[in-house]
């Protein structure tokens, strides 16, 4: 039992064998190597692996404590996942293909080793608040989105159909736009449809400027402004910590002093 303790409660060695999980899932999205014996035998291994370290750690912990952690939740839903590619092992499969969906989310394990980044606690503490102040936000971007989806939709489906051709398409579109790309290139080829000497290209021009600021420039930009003021909020908790102490000390100096601190 205590060897099986060092290999499979070891955190660099479950690192390594997830890299080389994943190097060799790799290459087997390479036709060349797709059906190739030894990488599916090398798969299987680690299938059995990441089983038995499962298995090893719930007999150390015990199951209510090896549970209770929200890392090992996630291992053992991923591991979980991946179990019916052994499958292939039992049945004739003709194609397996879509096994592999299974397998790369094996992969996803090595998300839990961000836990040994310095303060990666307080990270993602500011990413929770950063995506709760910024929910509505998104959620008013996103409608504004299908407005002018729909909208556009209306007015260049004609002229543009494998762009605005329906709703979704128009949301592709106006989304790349929002993003800023393809926000020439978009507008510039309904114009391309349109009769130049008459006053419509004008307008589509003025159309979607009012899509590039309005969208980009001004939505996508108080969503970011949000965001990273939320994640960054922590950061000046200790200097204001500190702040107050100081002011603290201050007060009661001269207080000692009979010194008025208004004066």
């Amino acid at each position: 039992m205590s060897l099986l303790k060092r290999i499979f409660m070891n955190e660099w060695m479950i690192v390594s064998i997830i890299l080389a999980n994943s190097v060799v899932l790799f290459l087997m999205g390479y036709r060349e190597f797709s059906g190739y014996r030894p990488f599916e035998i090398a798969d299987h291994f680690f299938t059995f692996f990441f089983i038995g370290e499962i298995l090893v750690k719930v007999r150390f912990y015990g199951w209510k404590n090896y549970i209770s952690s929200a890392w090992n939740k996630l291992d053992f839903i991923l591991v979980a996942i991946s179990i019916p590619s052994l499958f292939e092992l039992l049945i004739d499969i003709p194609d397996i293909s879509f096994l592999l969906v299974f397998r790369l989310l094996r992969v996803l394990r090595i998300l839990r080793f961000l836990r040994f980044i310095p303060n990666i606690k307080q990270m993602i503490a500011g990413i929770q608040r950063a995506f709760r102040a910024s929910i509505f936000v998104f959620l008013a971007l996103f409608i504004y989105n299908i407005l002018l989806a729909v909208l556009s939709s209306y007015l260049f489906r004609d002229d543009a159909p494998d762009l605005f051709g329906n709703p979704m398409l128009s949301m592709y579109s106006i989304f790349q736009i929002f993003t800023l790309e393809g926000w020439n290139e978009i507008p510039q080829r309904v114009i391309e449809n349109l009769d130049p000497d008459s006053w419509v290209p004008g307008l589509t021009r003025l159309y979607f400027l009012i899509v590039v600021l309005t969208g980009s420039i001004f939505g996508f930009s108080i969503v970011n402004a949000i965001f990273v003021d939320e994640m960054v909020m922590d950061n000046n908790d200790g200097l204001e910590a500190k702040v107050d102490e100081l002011n603290e000390k201050i007060n009661k100096l001269l207080a000692d002093r009979n010194i008025n601190p208004n004066d």
